[in-house]
């Protein structure tokens, strides 16, 4: 588009455009998923973390079934908390994993951040899991 002559052109004005998160995520976690597995000795704790809640799963891959489950919109673990989707609650949701992996008597785990970063409210939770009594 020339505005006048000798002044050149002006170049359109494109909008930057901002990639999506979640194929990140998935196509990270797909990655992940080739490398690890778990079995009913060893199994997989799974974490999903969303905005408003964080999730935690033991599961037995060979058998597909899950074995534990833990997340903050639990009806006993949602009392305690204000917010879900904080590090607190993160905290919350890895002791309350971790006792019901204790109950199931599983001692061992494979960790499984679920494509998400091994920060913040992922990191949280596995430390609590940790030191409430689980190996990984």
């Amino acid at each position: 588009m020339v505005l006048q002559e000798g002044l050149g052109t002006r170049k359109e004005n494109k909008m930057i455009k901002q990639e999506a998160r979640k194929p990140k995520v998935q196509k990270r976690h797909r990655t992940i998923r080739v490398k690890l597995s778990g079995t009913a000795e060893f199994p997989r704790l799974a974490v999903y973390r969303s905005t408003k809640h964080i999730y935690a799963q033991l599961i037995d891959d060979v058998n597909h079934v899950t074995l534990a489950s833990a997340s903050s919109n639990d009806k006993d673990l949602k009392s305690k908390l204000s917010h879900g989707g904080n590090i607190e609650a993160a905290k919350v949701v890895g002791e309350a994993i971790a006792q019901k992996a204790k109950k199931a008597g599983i001692e061992c785990v494979v960790f499984d951040r679920g494509g998400f970063l091994y920060h913040g409210r992922v990191a949280a939770l596995a430390d609590a899991a940790r030191e409430a009594g689980l190996m990984f």
